[in-house]
């Protein structure tokens, strides 16, 4: 018995399928050019993806290509003269031309397959790198001081995770408006970071300090912020932080940090594995990339932050 199936279902599957196609492919280059060290993983993820569709597509087409239909039977001639096995043109319909197929009419069909296909993966890659550079980047969290918050993956020290996570932050919003305390924040980390903590580049840690206030740190690991033009201090609540790794770090007990016009003063959640701007001072403003708002993988980890 053979089951009807609506117009609307075969195209819910064909769209699942080729998401299929192009995800499966795209995680496994992705990883692999994770593990080899390689900055770009993600771009070879893009490719790896569209490299899967592509087969796809050439496997769907010998499939239609097997299944073509019988030639059609002759079409009989008007006033019952001699039959002929195409209708006349009158009764044809128009075969609608790709863009391509329109701008060269002249190239052979397997050409035109080709270009557009190189057409299609170059805009997407031009499409990628555009979003990345002005509105959302991803990033992989690579050390453990924003646990539990942000896993990274072990075996590396105080991580709690199989895998690490991905994340997504928003470059454009920063455009708009400043960012807020509270904020996990992605940021290029000032000079004296690579004298502190042996490391540079991109940091991801959590805005604490705005322009012109003092950041305190008791005795028990709490922090107490005076906003500007201000001679008292009020309690941080940070429900972020476990109290046992507030406790943990008391080489920073009873200091004080004046934050600067026009930057901010980041901590990470995990306090005793955060080598921040307790350490480096604070970030100037045009050192801020992008504020982080989800996590895409793994799985079990997908949601907004």
């Amino acid at each position: 018995m053979t089951v009807a199936m609506s117009t609307g279902a075969k195209e819910a599957i064909v769209v699942l399928v080729a998401l299929l196609w192009f995800i499966v492919p795209a995680v496994l280059t992705d990883r692999i050019g994770e593990r080899r060290g390689h900055r770009y993983s993600w771009l070879y993820g893009l490719i790896g993806g569209w490299v899967g569709v592509i087969v796809a597509w050439l496997l769907l087409e010998d499939r239609r290509a097997l299944a073509a239909p019988p030639e059609p039977a002759p079409w009989p001639a008007a006033g019952g003269g001699e039959s002929f096995a195409r209708p006349p043109a009158a009764y044809r319909p128009k075969r609608a031309r790709d863009p391509l197929g329109r701008l060269f009419p002249n190239l052979p069909r397997s050409v035109r397959v080709v270009l557009d296909w190189v057409l299609t993966i170059a805009g997407a890659v031009l499409i990628v790198l555009a979003l990345k550079a002005w509105v959302v980047n991803p990033y992989r969290i690579p050390s453990s001081s924003m646990e539990p918050t942000l896993h990274c993956a072990r075996p590396a020290q105080g991580c709690e995770a199989g895998f690490s996570d991905r994340v997504l932050a928003c470059r454009i919003c920063l455009d708009f408006g400043a960012p807020s305390r509270g904020d996990i924040v992605v940021f290029e980390t000032p000079p004296l970071a690579l004298v502190k903590c042996g490391a540079d580049g991109t940091f991801v840690k959590r805005l604490i300090g705005l322009p012109g206030e003092t950041v305190k740190e008791d005795k028990h690991g709490n922090i107490w912020i005076e906003p500007p033009r201000s001679d008292s201090f009020y309690e941080l609540k940070e429900p972020y932080v476990q109290a046992t790794r507030r406790l943990a770090d008391a080489s920073h007990f009873g200091k004080s940090w004046h934050v600067p016009a026009g930057e901010y003063f980041f901590m990470g959640d995990n306090r005793a594995q955060s080598c921040d701007s307790r350490e480096w001072g604070a970030v100037p403003r045009k050192n801020l990339i992008g504020t982080v708002f989800f996590v895409y993988w793994p799985p079990n980890r997908i949601g907004f932050r």
